[in-house]
């Protein structure tokens, strides 16, 4: 196999692999890592950085397990429905998975000093994996962040970088500061490391389940980071042979901040942007919006939104019946799965699983 590198997935321009580069040159679409001449059918993930570095800088993200949740099974009336408990992973989210690889990236290419923006996970995540690798992080994170993730973040001995407005204002100080500074924008949404390491989600659920792949995967989306990269994974076996047919992948988010599901259904009219108690997801302009739309389309999955009440309830019923405590953001998922069996867009004897993407004690809504 050659060198990866990187690819617009629009143009089909390839450029060498490095850490600077994070759109098209031309049309300023997301990149996304190529590897030429790769074997698919062996099975094994392909991956952009070599070993010693993934090894230095990982702290032991990925195969978190899946658990049967046959209470909710039946409270649902569905026949199978497991959960992947992403909240074990070290800093107690998802987002570890793609931060390993991108900070492993970045210590290959000589990076010490790198600069993220997050409503919280992947500002503790970035935090953690940066001191591991001995790099120094900023961290720019909305004034209304949850007060248990901002100490997190601290704790790891980033600087933050308290933003007041908007979500989006975050990201805009964050690119103006490495920009200004000569920094590296190691961003968990448009890095296209990231994917490659959220990607190994897709991988586990193949090797975990063996015979009993999910039809569907129900997962709460904001900025896609783990939805796309699902979708990379289940390519690459779906390439390899390993695998006939993708899951479908559903997105759910919040009714208040739901751009995502308004694009999906093509509504004219988007409705205003306001909060949510799943603040993982309260990202009013995705950067990823269309590839994430057309990531659900592909799959055959939807987008639907639901209420605040119900996001805190399926919490509350999860922890009471299951023994399973998320943030709000993945009670959101069980929220939306509950929409889609109702509808018949989910069959009772069909398999699903949700991921629980964060701890519930790092945000309790």
């Amino acid at each position: 196999m050659t060198e990866p590198t990187l690819r617009c997935a629009e143009c089909t321009i390839s450029l060498c692999a490095d850490m600077t580069t994070l759109t098209c040159l031309d049309c300023e679409s997301p990149l996304e890592v190529d590897y030429p001449g790769h074997d698919y059918v062996s099975g094994r993930p392909p991956m952009p950085v070599p070993s010693q570095y993934l090894e230095s800088a990982t702290l032991g993200e990925g195969n978190t397990p899946i658990v049967d949740l046959p209470a909710f099974a039946s409270r649902l009336g569905i026949r199978s429905l497991n959960a992947k408990l992403e909240y074990i992973n070290p800093t107690g989210s998802f987002k570890d998975r793609g931060t390993a690889v991108v900070i492993a990236a970045a210590k290959q290419h000589g990076v010490s000093e790198v600069v993220e923006d997050s409503s919280g996970n992947a500002g503790a995540s970035v935090s953690a994996y940066a001191a591991r690798a001995g790099m120094k992080a900023h961290i720019f994170a909305p004034s209304s962040a949850p007060q248990g993730k901002l100490r997190q973040i601290v704790a790891y001995g980033a600087q933050v970088h308290s933003i007041p407005g908007p979500r989006e204002a975050t990201t805009a100080a964050a690119v103006e500061y490495a920009t200004e500074h000569s920094l590296v924008y190691a961003s968990h949404v448009l890095s296209p490391y990231f994917v490659e390491g959220t990607k190994l989600f897709a991988y586990e659920i193949f090797h975990q389940s063996g015979e009993t792949m999910p039809k569907h995967i129900v997962m709460p989306v904001g900025n896609g980071s783990l939805l796309l990269g699902a979708l990379k994974g289940f390519a690459e076996l779906k390439r390899g042979g390993h695998i006939a047919d993708i899951p479908r992948l559903h997105a759910v988010q919040a009714k208040s901040v739901m751009p995502i599901v308004a694009a999906f259904l093509g509504l004219d009219d988007e409705p205003p942007v306001e909060t949510t108690v799943a603040g993982g997801i309260a990202v009013g302009t995705p950067a990823r919006l269309e590839e994430i739309v057309t990531a659900i389309k592909t799959t055959d999955g939807t987008a639907t939104a639901v209420e605040e009440n119900d996001i805190l309830s399926w919490r509350d019923t999860l922890a009471h019946t299951e023994g399973i405590y998320g943030e709000p953001t993945s009670a959101a998922a069980f929220a939306g799965l509950a929409q889609l069996v109702q509808q018949g867009i989910i069959q009772p004897n069909e398999r699903v699983l949700v991921p629980i993407t964060g701890f519930g004690l790092k945000d309790a809504g």
